[in-house]
């Protein structure tokens, strides 16, 4: 089962506000499977809030396995290869 908070929690760290610039969005986070769930990221003014949740109307929506989720997070997974083979 995949401990995704950690992932989570991280990506206020990861986050790079300098290439960020004005972008404002949210990405919707939907991972199925063991330890899944439902996760938002907005960014605006140059900031990340990353929460347990859903959001109506995100900029872009991800779903997928949440092992998968966290071996690409890990660098296991190559995100292409993944797309790929659906």
């Amino acid at each position: 089962m995949a401990d995704l908070q950690p992932i989570f929690d991280a990506m206020g760290d990861r986050f790079q506000a300098d290439k960020a610039g004005d972008l404002e969005m949210s990405v919707q986070f939907e991972l199925s499977g063991d330890g899944g769930g439902q996760w938002v990221a907005n960014i605006n003014d140059g900031a990340i809030n990353v929460e347990k949740g859903v959001v109506e109307n995100p900029s872009a929506t991800l779903k997928m396995d949440a092992d998968d989720f966290a071996a690409m997070s890990r660098g296991d997974l190559n995100p292409m290869m993944a797309f790929m083979s659906g």
